[in-house]
């Protein structure tokens, strides 16, 4: 005997559950067209791999997550891909999203398969991959990716696995009669997750309201360890949080996932597709739908291609469109309404709930809370309603969620019990909204704020690396024009001072004999009776070699001086201006000599003219 706890709260609603247990499950068979949404699990949605107008087979992957979190879709029959565009799907706004439409070719031909016969012969990760490529998520929450979910951090070791078969929610019977009619499929895939999961204990939890699915899983379980736990019909329990504290007596912490405390749960849908895709290679193209309600003449459970349009579903069940209110996708605890019947059939849709005006009426207007305390008592995770009603309506999202606002399943008990019809789950959706919106455009800012401070980062340190290069080259010009520039004084000292005195000689020598020449020239001739013949005066001769030594020093300076100037302007070195005004003196200098050694010349051949003798 399987020992069992208690969790706080809870109500016992009506159950509307054997008007769609009276027949067994029917197949929908094939609609007109498929839509088929590519995000139907929490994660990034998939991307299509098809194109309009192309062929697929039943079975074949035609959109698939390439990056992220997720897994891919699968045609759920032979068609042809009629478009890929935007259509309602299954969300409590009735917005739009990215869909593929396929056209049945009512041919159903199916692509190849792999099924396997012996998965214990394979690797834990080869069967991981099987489940994942079969595009199998929770089909009975959020939609998790299974693979992922079966994936633990390898710190967290489950050594529980619990398979919720409670189906605590009204109107819902789909894991019901799936326990019933697939009992050893659902065994099946139990065995292979624990053979993925090594966990110590497989408990399979069923309220007491369903004993023909008992009775056929505690057959299927014969000769197993596995437990069947019966525990008392109450809502909801179900609820993974509160299925485990009814069968471990342990609590998830706030904020926390079940395999902190070494807990596993799997829906019964999820065992089924696991056990499917592994022994049949089917992929997960289809599930149980419970169509029910008093506007149906025909209610019961539907095993529907995914992405068969919910209208259709309807047709099957016998629905009565002059006595339908309204359509609530779910239970009526924790569905919604839709707006549209054109919405399709997705992986985590168990329940259409086709309800009259005096089966689900329309709530009353909401009135002043009146502090009874009702909600806290019916709340099974001990939360505030009450002050998180309060804190949610005033916008104070902060303080809603210091009082474990994300801890809320949404399970509605407390709008149940409300005696004044105030919409608290609604309110409750609100701030959870309000308060992912928010840390989403934090996390937006964060991430830009950290882009700009790595980039500032990076250009300061290629300033600094800049910087460093420029030192470096600054450092080795100025030791290269230091070396050049000692070089060029070296130079300097040893012929410089030589060559400065001789120029300056010759040019006051040459100046000296101008002189001379013009002031005899300008003496009148001595009167004398027999003119004799006046010797010419003697002047010394220019030494040509030496000016000559002088230009080509002079002109070997200014080259390295010119040098040396090309090389700072290369470098962009400080001293260029120094090298500009040195390279502009030598030119000087080098004029000067070029034109004394011409002058000397032209003096030279004027006296050798001068003396030859005249016929």
């Amino acid at each position: 005997m399987t020992q069992l706890w208690d969790f706080s709260g809870g109500i016992h609603p009506p159950e509307h559950k054997d008007v769609s247990t009276a027949r067994p499950i029917r197949n929908a068979g094939v609609p007109d067209y498929l839509i088929l949404p590519l995000q139907q699990h929490i994660g990034d949605p998939a991307e299509a791999i098809v194109e309009v107008g192309e062929r697929v087979l039943k079975g074949q992957k035609i959109a698939d997550v390439k990056t992220g979190m997720g897994v891919p879709v699968h045609a759920p029959t032979s068609g042809v891909i009629e478009s890929i565009a935007d259509y309602p799907v299954p969300h409590p706004s009735g917005m739009a999203d990215r869909c593929i439409t396929l056209k049945p070719d009512g041919e159903d031909q199916w692509c190849q398969r792999s099924p396997v016969k012996d998965y214990r012969a394979l690797e834990r990760d080869q069967v991981l991959q099987i489940i994942r490529d079969a595009g199998i998520s929770g089909m009975g929450g959020a939609g998790f990716p299974t693979n992922i979910k079966l994936r633990p951090p390898r710190d967290r070791k489950v050594s529980t696995l619990i398979l919720n078969g409670a189906e605590c929610e009204p109107y819902i019977t789909a894991d019901d009669m799936t326990m019933r009619e697939k009992a050893d499929e659902v065994v099946a895939g139990l065995k292979i997750m624990a053979w993925i999961l090594r966990p110590e204990r497989c408990v399979i939890g069923i309220e007491d309201n369903k004993p023909e699915a008992i009775a056929a899983l505690r057959k299927a379980t014969e000769g197993t360890q596995t437990e069947i736990a019966v525990i008392p019909t109450k809502y909801p329990s179900g609820g993974e949080k509160q299925l485990i504290q009814i069968l471990t007596g342990m609590e998830v912490p706030s904020g926390g996932i079940p395999a902190d405390i070494g807990v596993m749960c799997q829906n019964i849908g999820t065992a089924v597709a696991v056990a499917q895709a592994v022994f049949e290679g089917t992929p997960l193209i289809s599930r149980v739908v419970t169509i029910t309600g008093e506007a149906v003449r025909e209610p019961g459970n539907f095993e529907a291609l995914i992405g068969t349009p919910i209208e259709h579903l309807l047709e099957q069940a016998g629905i009565n469109q002059d006595t339908v209110s309204r359509l609530v996708l779910g239970g009526p605890m924790m569905g919604y309404t839709l707006t549209t019947e054109a919405v399709p059939v997705i992986k985590t849709t168990n329940c259409v709930i086709a309800a009259t005006a005096t089966e689900l009426p329309a709530p009353p207007s909401e009135q002043p809370c009146i502090r009874c305390g009702q909600c806290a008592e019916a709340c099974p995770m001990e939360l505030l309603p009450q002050q998180l009603f309060w804190h949610a309506k005033a916008t104070e999202f902060e303080k809603a969620e210091h009082l474990n606002l994300f801890d809320c399943i949404e399970c509605g008990a407390c709008s149940y019990v409300c005696p004044s019809s105030i919409p608290l789950v609604q309110y409750y959706r609100f701030a959870k909204g309000e308060i992912r919106a928010q840390q989403a455009e934090q996390l937006k800012a964060d991430r830009a704020r950290e882009r700009f401070e790595a980039r500032q980062a990076r250009l300061e340190r290629e300033q600094q690396e800049k910087e460093l290069r420029r030192k470096e080259r600054a450092k080795a010009a100025a030791e290269a024009a230091a070396k050049k520039q000692a070089e060029a004084e070296k130079a300097a000292a040893e012929g410089e001072a030589v060559d400065e005195r001789a120029a300056k000689s010759a040019l006051v020598e040459q100046a000296l004999a101008r002189k001379k020449a013009k002031a005899e020239a300008s003496q009148p001739p001595a009167p004398s009776a027999q003119p004799t013949p006046s010797a010419p005066p003697a002047e010394q001769k220019p030494d040509i070699e030496a000016l000559e030594k002088q230009l080509t020093q002079a002109r070997s300076k200014l080259e390295t001086m010119q040098g040396m100037l090309d090389d700072a302007k290369a470098q962009q070195a400080d001293n260029v201006e120094k090298l500009e005004r040195a390279v502009a003196k030598n030119h000087d200098r080098v004029q000067r000599a070029e034109e004394a050694l011409s002058e000397a010349r032209e003096k030279l051949a004027a006296g050798s003219t001068e003396s030859q003798p005249t016929h």
